[in-house]
């Protein structure tokens, strides 16, 4: 359960606009704690709520109960913001819909499982019956739009912040400060982007520390150019010093300048394991 105790907040203007975007406005602050390591700690339990309910709204409307499991992470902490931001709102329909859901995916056996979320066409009673509840959460929304029911909702929260911009900043700066665990938040959050990190930026990202630059953007993937001769998947990329390539050669990665061929940087792959471990 969260224990905050802050307000929601939101942008002035917002407050004014359409419902879209009211509940769009709450997703951009949301985003904006999250990226600064706030929890549900520090953010409003119902700001959290109405984030969710959109979250689950999306995936629906993009992809069916599926989606939702498939990009909603940790379930037990996102089913549960989801149930009482649809319960708090009055989405009495949609809230049983919701647990017809939950209680129909978590019936199917791994098989099941599987060609549910893979879209496998499947001759099984249980994987029809959470496609005909997908169709009906279609239909629910036509006549209980969540979108209008979210907003309506964080129109009516108590004491919520309406600010601007710059005392949004502000505010999330004040909660950052109140954290007590930021430099093991920090940590931790170092950790889980590199256990996300495509394969490819590690390396980038090791050859740009050798070789002293600092990394910018990953522009491209080159599947044609010639190195030594030979057709090599190339990786574009520019730093603070210019663009340059990164290819891989058996064992190691090499930094090259387009230029002039000239190779700036060299990494093993045994090294950059080492590397990337002890971080």
């Amino acid at each position: 359960m969260s224990t905050s105790q802050h307000p929601v907040v939101l942008p002035a203007p917002a407050l004014h606009a359409g419902d879209e975007a009211l509940v769009d406005a709450n997703v951009d602050v949301v985003n904006a704690m999250y990226e600064e390591l706030l929890d549900e700690r520090e953010i409003a339990p119902n700001a959290l709520r109405s984030y969710m309910v959109d979250f689950y709204l999306t995936q629906m409307l993009d992809g069916g109960f599926a989606q939702y499991v498939f990009t909603a992470g940790n379930r037990s902490s996102t089913d549960r913001l989801v149930r009482e931001g649809l319960r708090e709102m009055g989405a009495a329909e949609h809230a049983t819909l919701f647990e017809e859901l939950v209680s129909a995916y978590g019936a199917l056996t791994e098989d099941e499982a599987d060609a549910y979320l893979d879209g496998d066409d499947a001759e099984s009673p249980a994987v029809a019956r959470l496609e005909a509840l997908d169709e009906r959460f279609e239909e629910l929304q036509d006549d209980h739009d969540l979108v209008a029911l979210n907003a309506a909702w964080l129109r009516g929260q108590e004491g919520v912040l309406a600010l601007d911009d710059d005392a949004i900043e502000d505010e999330i700066a004040r909660r950052v400060g109140l954290i007590t665990d930021l430099e093991e938040r920090r940590s931790a959050a170092r950790v889980d982007d590199l256990a996300d990190m495509p394969e490819f930026e590690l390396v980038i990202r090791e050859l740009c520390d050798v070789a002293g630059h600092e990394l910018s953007a990953i522009t491209m993937g080159d599947p044609n150019y010639l190195h030594d001769g030979v057709k090599t998947l190339a990786w574009r990329f520019t730093t603070d010093q210019g663009e340059y390539l990164m290819v891989e050669e058996e064992d190691e990665a090499y930094m090259i300048d387009p230029e002039d061929g000239s190779v700036l940087a060299a990494v093993e792959f045994e090294e950059l394991d080492e590397n990337e471990h002890a971080r």
